[in-house]
């Protein structure tokens, strides 16, 4: 199971640093995304391309989470060596990560 599997992603950025949105597709899936998307597990599924710690905040009101992943986008918009200096294909690597299947 992916974290696609329960959630969509939108992506923003802010310097170097890459803001992700999740939101759970299902009305009642906040719970589940709380629990399967941890800073701990996005920090290691990104690896060494974050300067920092992640940070997450929760909107339960709209069923999501806020992620800040520092240093991801290697300087950013004119200073990122990549292709993506925004980070919108992160959002799909984020969607890519692995979690718990709750029925087993």
């Amino acid at each position: 199971m992916l974290v696609d599997d329960i959630a969509h992603v939108r992506a923003g950025d802010k310097g170097d640093t890459l803001i992700l949105a999740l939101r759970a597709r299902e009305e009642g899936g906040f719970a589940r995304l709380r629990d399967a998307v941890t800073p701990e597990r996005v920090a290691r599924h990104f690896g060494d391309a974050l300067t920092g710690p992640v940070e997450l905040r929760e909107v339960p009101a709209l069923g999501a989470l806020v992620l800040v992943l520092p240093g991801a986008l290697g300087g950013g918009v004119t200073g990122s060596p990549t292709l993506d200096g925004h980070g919108k294909t992160l959002g799909y690597h984020l969607l890519a990560m692995p979690i718990d299947d709750p029925a087993g």
